[in-house]
């Protein structure tokens, strides 16, 4: 893997053609130790926000050892890239093929689920297996969530009590589960879901073995700065302490985006200019898809120019499709015009995870870069001045 010591450097030296996705393994180290070291319990990287194998390698290096997995994919490619780690197969509703697979073949003894028929699938797949952890998935809200995940899974109210007595007949570890929703702007999402939980667990009058908090966790994003990542583990740590079987039950998150959001930027080239209007090598069906189809907005640095950028900017992918665009605003130096390069930062989730091949284009070269020049919750003073005493 070629090195450099920032995007400035990489252009310099190999004027690319195509999109880069520079790799930055000190932050992903930096990630985990947060985590570890502040979240009272178990860490679980969620896949789906990031799945390249160098990332999975550099966070089981660093101590995750438990990955959330929503695949057989994803299953092999944390077997193949963290051996002996911990995985669970945290999709709600799987194929049994994948279930069978991922018990026999993988070691995969963690399942989630938010049905009776889901369940009885896991029994067969398992040939009744006795040694399974189970996590009952409940249906949370997402209000305080960018990205709401509350409609497609989850048990609710009326039916979380029946499931939770059965599974705990069948389970060697009981869980509950729950997602708040990605990109959550408040501590106080996970504090409405803790108390929904306890209430189901309550009502269903079990002994839970696992409270598992799911994902959530945010990352800095231009117009959207959540609190300290301290301020959710302090909540969450404080519901637990009241939590229905706190005693006896372990607790769990599966961070994604605040894992892995830091760990990577694109370094894209413009291909020509339209007034305010920027077309460039990587777009909607690329590593900028959350720009395009959520509306988020990512930091931006024009490589090429050495003013800052106060000129607000909207962007086209180099597809052939309307819908290849990216509003914005992305602020850059007025003087941006095509052959220019940009980085983008905070693209290390859901950016590699959702490129596409569409019109020919998503393929792009990789990089590994020293620096560390964008925003991160990762990066506060008490934190940063703890990790450079350990250097």
């Amino acid at each position: 893997m070629v090195q450099f010591d920032n995007a400035r450097q990489l252009v310099s030296e190999l004027q690319p053609e195509v999109p880069v996705v520079c790799r930055r393994p000190r932050l992903a180290e930096r990630a985990a130790r947060l985590f570890l070291d502040n979240f009272p319990g178990d860490v679980l990287y969620a896949v789906k926000a990031n799945p390249a194998p160098w990332l999975i390698e550099t966070l089981h290096g660093s101590g995750i050892s438990h990955f959330d997995a929503a695949s057989l994919t994803e299953i092999r490619l944390v077997r193949e890239h963290a051996p002996g780690a911990t995985i669970g197969f945290m999709h709600p509703m799987k194929m049994e093929a994948a279930i069978a697979e991922a018990y026999r073949d993988h070691g995969v003894r963690i399942f989630s689920l938010d049905t009776m028929d889901e369940l009885e699938k896991i029994l067969r797949a398992t040939g009744h297996a006795k040694d399974l952890t189970l996590c009952v998935r409940l249906q949370v809200g997402s209000d305080l969530a960018k990205i709401s995940l509350s409609s497609k899974f989850g048990a609710d109210e009326a039916d979380d009590a029946a499931l939770l007595q059965d599974v705990r007949v069948h389970a060697e570890r009981l869980g509950v589960c729950f997602h708040v929703g990605s990109q959550a702007m408040s501590p106080a999402a996970f504090a409405g879901a803790m108390e929904r939980a306890a209430r189901a667990v309550r009502r269903a009058g079990v002994i839970v073995d696992v409270v598992d908090v799911g994902g959530g966790f945010p990352a800095i994003y231009p117009g959207m700065e959540p609190p300290a990542l301290d301020a959710y583990f302090a909540e969450i740590a404080a519901r637990f302490e009241d939590f229905p079987s706190s005693g006896n039950a372990r607790l769990w998150c599966e961070p994604g985006r605040a894992l892995s959001a830091d760990t990577e930027s694109l370094i894209v080239r413009v291909m020509g200019r339209k007034g305010d209007a920027l077309f460039i090598n990587d777009g909607a069906y690329g590593a900028l898809y959350d720009a395009a189809h959520l509306g988020w907005r990512f930091p931006a640095h024009n490589l090429s120019r050495d003013q800052e950028g106060d000129t607000p900017f909207r962007l086209y992918g180099p597809t052939c499709d309307d819908a290849d665009q990216m509003r914005g605003p992305f602020f850059l130096p007025d003087t941006t015009e095509a052959g220019d390069y940009i980085e983008f930062g905070t693209i290390g989730a859901y950016g590699r995870s959702m490129v596409t091949g569409f019109n020919g284009y998503g393929r792009f070269v990789e990089a590994a870069l020293l620096d560390d020049p964008f925003p991160s919750l990762c990066n506060g003073a008490a934190f940063m001045a703890a990790e450079e005493l350990t250097r």
